[in-house]
């Protein structure tokens, strides 16, 4: 079947965000006097989430409020300083040029709250040019369930048959097979050592953002 829309993850996939985020663990770490991390430590866990960040750097916390106050902090943190370091991962400016330039679409679905995505895409200059932005609060589901990914699909007109899903984590490939669509692996983002990505049951893996073209 022909790709008429490239979804991406966000995180990990489409923008290298782990700077940033990392940075604002650093900060929140020194401010709580507990011990801060190396980035070669935070990266792989970019992906995950702020919840999964905060739990990193201080372990499992059984006091929920306190959980909650470190999280919020965090997101504060990282709302600030949202987009000092994060970029677009090599490469990927280069597939979003051919898939414009070859009247297809591309998108964004991602578990990263709207008011954290959409300021992030607009300081990348992306925001006109996505044909979907689905952030994790979009719908009443999140990834790994279908309902982003059959937003998307409405919002760009296509079928499910019709889009192919990037992401980095083993939820997005859940979720794109979920809605039936054509689904990649981004080997190069925030994956664990370890991980065993064949075991996603992905239609393929790609150790670089221009590997995508080889799929369209």
């Amino acid at each position: 079947m022909r790709v008429k829309t490239v979804l991406f993850d966000l995180d990990g996939t489409l923008i290298d965000t782990a700077p940033d985020m990392a940075a604002a663990l650093t900060v929140l770490c020194t401010e709580e006097n507990q011990p801060t991390l190396s980035y070669a430590q935070v990266r792989p866990v970019v992906s995950n989430g702020s919840a999964a960040l905060v739990k990193l750097a201080f372990g499992e916390l059984e006091d929920e409020k306190r959980l909650m106050h470190l999280k919020q902090r965090y997101l504060e943190i990282y709302e600030e300083n949202i987009c000092i370091d994060s970029a677009l991962f090599k490469g990927i400016e280069t597939v979003l040029d051919h898939i414009e330039n070859h009247g297809l679409n591309w998108g964004v679905v991602t578990n990263k709250p709207g008011w954290l995505t959409l300021p992030l895409m607009k300081s990348l200059s992306l925001t006109q040019r996505a044909a979907t932005i689905v952030s994790g609060d979009t719908t009443p589901n999140s990834k790994p369930h279908p309902d982003p990914m059959h937003y998307a699909c409405e919002e760009t007109e296509s079928e499910s048959h019709e889009c192919m899903y990037v992401g980095d984590a083993r939820r997005d490939i859940e979720a794109g097979r979920n809605a039936g669509m054509k689904t990649l692996v981004a080997n190069y983002g925030y994956i664990a050592t370890g991980e065993d990505v064949t075991s996603w049951c992905a239609d393929g893996i790609i150790n670089d953002p221009e590997d995508i073209l080889n799929y369209l």
